[in-house]
């Protein structure tokens, strides 16, 4: 995502999450994924709350002509849990998205969650 896209995007994103009772500590991504530290309230399932956002979202980006072509979300996400004394590690990967793939691909991101945490390749 373009700079200035993304930072329009993101914008929304959390304005729209506010909207919806859904707390983002934080979220930044490169140009083919986003990363979210999210908080979620005891009635909050994390599978609604990923649709309200990417569904909302993806339909925004299109009714408004972000992108030259239509625009929609992976169907997959990964969601981990972490530990208050980990939430500052976690926003600083998270900001500094662009920095980090300058030295690793998303590809090569994503072989290392799919490998280090043992999960199944999305296949659609």
């Amino acid at each position: 995502m373009k700079y200035g896209i993304k930072k329009v995007v993101l914008d929304h994103i959390k304005a729209n999450a506010r909207v919806k009772g859904i707390y983002i500590d934080t979220i930044d991504g490169h140009s083919e994924h986003l990363h979210c530290l999210i908080s979620l309230n005891p009635d909050q399932a994390l599978s609604d709350v990923m649709r309200l956002m990417k569904g909302e979202s993806s339909y925004w980006i299109n009714k408004n002509h972000i992108t030259k072509h239509k625009f929609s979300w992976a169907v997959e996400y990964f969601a981990v849990s972490i530990s208050d004394s980990h939430v500052p590690r976690v926003r600083s990967y998270i900001r500094n998205q662009e920095e980090h793939h300058r030295l690793k691909s998303w590809e090569e991101e994503y072989d290392e969650y799919i490998n280090k945490y043992g999960f199944e390749r999305f296949s659609g």
